[in-house]
């Protein structure tokens, strides 16, 4: 039995999924969830990829490679960071209740 070629890699259908301000929203309140900086800095990484680094720093006003740094796995940006690169995508921090 042999496998049918894939018409994309899951990465490029995350990407593509991810420029619509609806699933990215949700993309980065499941990993909020997750109560997981490492896990909440790869989502918004993958975010800002789908809308094309460069264009996100450019947006946000931060040089590429500081954006890069910020959302690093080891990374830690500030709130202003954060905010930044939101709104560069489109989207912006809110606060709901826990339960």
């Amino acid at each position: 039995m042999t496998k049918a070629a894939r018409d994309k890699s899951y990465e490029e259908s995350l990407l593509q999924a991810l420029t619509d301000p609806l699933e990215a929203a949700a993309f980065l309140d499941a990993a909020m969830e997750l109560e997981d900086t490492a896990a909440l800095l790869v989502a918004m990484r993958q975010v800002a990829k789908a809308h094309g680094m460069a264009e996100v720093a450019r947006r946000a006003q931060l040089g590429e490679k500081s954006l890069f740094k910020a959302l690093a796995e080891n990374g830690n940006p500030t709130l202003e960071t954060v905010t930044r690169v939101l709104h560069a995508v489109g989207l912006r921090l809110s606060v709901a209740p826990a339960a």
